[in-house]
């Protein structure tokens, strides 16, 4: 009972938080006006600047911001025992990570939908403009890189995950054309829309229940799952990237907005059968292992409550707080805020449901996540894992951290998650092909979602560099860097260079078909503390924007300070570990991050007594 009292108690304080500080941010410290004229009506455009209803931005923004970051980063973390990991994701959500996300799309909306590094510059200078603009286009560069990398994994691991993620983009169309073309109510479409993802999740599972084999179509789809499987890592991060391509040049109501909200919905009622799930294995026991038996398994968390010194693993302090990120707090959702979703709010009171809420109910999966590797995986992996429960599979499976790392962190989610959903009767087969494609599903929306946010940035450094007048397109693409101010030149340098250091071979591994497309690993140990530094920026950016207007910055100065010294602290750390093992790449970046870092800082204290009361100029 342990478990659905931790998840019943973290919904209960969601809520509570939502209500109350949430709504005391919302109306007394940022004053949110129904009246007040947003982007995206001041600025429509029909392409990125949309007025869009909250329910579909809701969407758009909440799995744009979750990825995989609230499964892996959990999944992994609960080495340290569940206990630490389950209060930083619940205190970190609430006074960090949502106040990060609602300021970061707040001030946005009061520039006009700018990006936090495009307002950087407004609030504190040029050269942290700059500066801020490099850390956001290395960070996006490697998350394109390794997102492909990511899904196709999954797809390796289940299979039958491939078919309704593809299958999803028709479905996203159609949704598109039916609310925004056709003004149709939204219920009724996002109803079949439901539907019609459920029904290719139970296709690309083989159609589980069909003559017990799911007869000659089941036969058929998993022999075409199968093969797919089996396509080299470079061929799928391809075909991604092409697809991203498209979703960023596109209209953001064609697809990219309407996919992000059928795969909200997927993904919440997916969230919902693991809740129920749960209630029902913690209150009648699960199926046992071993169906012949007739008995259930009671649900029991099987983790530790705290490890210190788990096999491999880095140190719980400072490491803790830049493994999980996502579901607790993480620089890319200011991203996203200020990116896309403040261009499409449109009403300004919107900004709490979207950035607040949004970072709750991510906060919401990530304690599900922590459920479901702390107790649900205890009760059988039979696939890998054949004859072992309990705590003996928790510690065959997290034995050492370095194994849990290569992907298998996911896989432990999904089993978990599978056995809370199977608790309720649903075909095992069934249940794990929904948690996989949710986990993928994830995965896409972040990686399509970070390309349109590289293709501002690149849009943005290219006009840095070289400053025109007139609309970005109208620049002569003849001129160095004009075909960067573009909306394709970008969208294309954003897809092509993250290809390119995709095609490298992962760490320590020698150049075949095989290896290559794991590129983005050799730069992700850094993508951790960056994240979690960019998180700290950005709150830079509000605590000036808040002070300008002699409004309280304490709210946001102290968990900037936290947000500083962790990362910073675990960068500082791995840079001395990779200095001694002679990985002088991650050093000589890890060092440049630093000195960005502490240069855009020392740029800000200069400022900081002189800015109060001081008003930007008008963008």
């Amino acid at each position: 009972m342990d478990s659905l009292f931790i998840a019943l108690g973290s919904i209960v304080l969601y809520l509570a938080a939502y209500h109350t500080y949430g709504r005391w941010l919302s109306r007394k410290l940022f004053r949110l006006d129904p009246q007040a004229r947003v982007p995206s009506v001041e600025r429509e455009d029909g392409v990125d600047f949309v007025p869009t209803s909250r329910g579909v931005v809701f969407g758009h923004h909440f799995t744009s911001i979750a990825g995989t970051g609230p499964i892996v980063g959990p999944a992994l973390a609960i080495m340290w025992g569940w206990v630490p990991a389950l209060l930083w994701v619940l205190f970190g959500s609430v006074f960090i990570g949502a106040v990060h996300d609602l300021a970061t799309l707040v001030v946005s909306l009061r520039n006009r939908g700018m990006t936090v590094g495009e307002i950087a510059g407004r609030v504190i200078n040029r050269r942290v403009r700059v500066m801020f603009l490099v850390i956001l286009l290395f960070a996006l560069w490697v998350v394109l890189a390794i997102f492909g990398w990511v899904i196709a994994s999954v797809f390796v691991q289940f299979p039958e995950s491939i078919l309704p993620v593809f299958l999803q983009i028709p479905i996203a169309v159609w949704i598109g054309l039916v609310v925004h073309r056709k003004g149709r109510a939204l219920l009724g479409p996002s109803t079949v829309a439901l539907g019609l993802m459920l029904a290719t999740v139970w296709l690309g599972a083989g159609c589980p229940g069909v003559a017990g084999t799911g007869g000659l179509l089941g036969g058929a789809i998993r022999g075409w799952n199968t093969s797919l499987s089996t396509l080299p890592l470079w061929a799928w991060v391809a075909v991604l990237l092409a697809y991203c391509y498209m979703a960023s040049v596109l209209p953001v109501w064609v697809l990219l907005q309407p996919r992000d909200f059928i795969n909200s919905l997927q993904l919440v009622f997916s969230m919902g059968l693991i809740v129920a799930g749960l209630v029902v294995a913690a209150c009648w026991g699960a199926p046992a292992a071993d169906p012949l038996s007739g008995t259930r398994q009671v649900l029991e968390i099987v983790a530790p409550v705290y490890q210190a010194h788990p096999l491999h693993a880095p140190p719980i302090f400072p490491f803790l707080f830049v493994t999980i990120a996502c579901g607790a707090i993480s620089g890319f959702h200011c991203l996203v805020s200020s990116g896309t979703s403040s261009k499409q709010l449109r009403c300004e009171t919107d900004a709490q449901f979207v950035g607040y809420g949004s970072m709750l109910l991510e906060g919401f999966l990530a304690v599900l996540v922590i459920l479901a590797v702390a107790a649900g995986l205890g009760l059988g992996w039979q696939s890998a894992h054949p004859g072992v429960l309990g705590g003996e599979l928790w510690r065959e499976v997290y034995g050492d951290w370095k194994a849990v790392t290569g992907g298998k962190a996911i896989g432990a989610f999904v089993v978990g998650a599978g056995n809370f959903v199977g608790a309720l009767g649903i075909d095992p087969v069934m249940a794990r092909a929904l948690m996989g494609v949710l986990v993928a599903s994830f995965a896409g929306t972040t990686l399509d979602t970070a390309t349109r946010l590289q293709r501002y940035v690149v849009q943005e450094l290219a006009g840095t560099v070289m400053p025109a007048g007139g609309r970005v397109e109208r620049v002569p693409l003849s001129r160095p860097l004009g075909l960067l101010r573009t909306t394709h030149g970008a969208t294309l340098f954003a897809v092509a260079t993250a290809f390119l250091l995709a095609l490298f071979p992962g760490p320590g591994k020698g150049w075949s078909w095989e290896t290559i497309g794991t590129g983005g690993l050799i730069l992700w140990p850094l993508f951790g503390a960056t994240n979690q530094l960019l998180a700290a920026l950005a709150m830079l950016v509000v605590s000036f924007w808040l002070r300008r207007r002699n409004l309280p910055t304490w709210l946001v100065v102290l968990p900037m300070g936290f947000m500083l010294a962790m990362p910073v602290w675990a960068l500082w750390t791995d840079v001395g570990r990779w200095m001694a093992g002679g990985s002088w790449l991650l050093v000589a970046v890890g060092v440049l991050m630093l000195a960005l870092t502490a240069w855009m800082f020392a740029e800000a204290l200069l400022l900081w007594n002189r800015a109060r009361g001081v008003l930007e100029k008008d963008p």
